[in-house]
C-alpha cells in the first residue's frame, strides 16, 4: 500500500470541521469515488472531527489518498491529546454517551468505513483511523 497525496489539518473550531468535511469531499471525488461512498467517509470525517473538538479539545487530520494495487481509497486519522476514553468497548455501544448527544458518533463512524481502528490512553489522547476504498 502506498500513499499518493497526504494532508494535515488542524482540528480547532467550528470552521476546521467545514474544512476537513470539504476537503474529505473534494478528496474522495477526485480518486473516482461514488456520491454514496463520499458521502459515508464525509459523514465519518465529520462525526469524527466533532469528537476531536468537543471530547479532546481540538487536535489534527491526516488525510491520506491510498492505492493498494489497483485500489484506491481515503484514510483518515484522527489525534488530540484530550483525556482519552477509559472504556473503548462501551464507546463503540450504539447510544452510549459521555456529551448528551445520541451516541452514534463512534458507532456510526465504523458502520461507514471500510477499516476502523482506535487507540485511546486515559490522561493522554486518542487515535481514529478510518479507511474508505473505492
Amino acid at each position: 500500500m502506498s500513499t499518493v497525496k497526504a494532508e494535515t489539518l488542524p482540528i480547532q473550531g467550528q470552521n476546521d470541521m467545514v474544512v476537513v468535511r470539504q476537503s474529505v469531499r473534494a478528496q474522495a471525488a477526485g480518486i473516482g469515488m461514488s456520491i454514496v461512498d463520499q458521502t459515508k467517509i464525509v459523514t465519518a470525517a465529520s462525526e469524527l472531527a466533532r469528537n476531536t473538538l468537543v471530547y479532546g479539545g481540538g487536535g489534527t487530520v491526516l488525510i491520506e489518498q491510498l492505492e493498494d494495487g489497483g485500489r484506491r481509497g481515503l484514510r483518515l486519522t484522527f489525534e488530540d491529546q484530550g483525556p482519552g476514553i477509559p472504556d473503548i468497548d462501551k464507546a463503540l455501544t450504539d447510544g452510549y454517551t459521555t456529551g448528551g448527544g445520541m451516541g452514534m458518533g463512534l458507532s456510526g463512524s465504523k458502520r461507514l468505513v471500510n477499516d476502523f481502528d482506535i487507540k485511546s490512553v486515559v490522561g493522554e489522547g486518542t487515535r481514529v483511523m478510518v479507511a474508505r476504498w473505492k
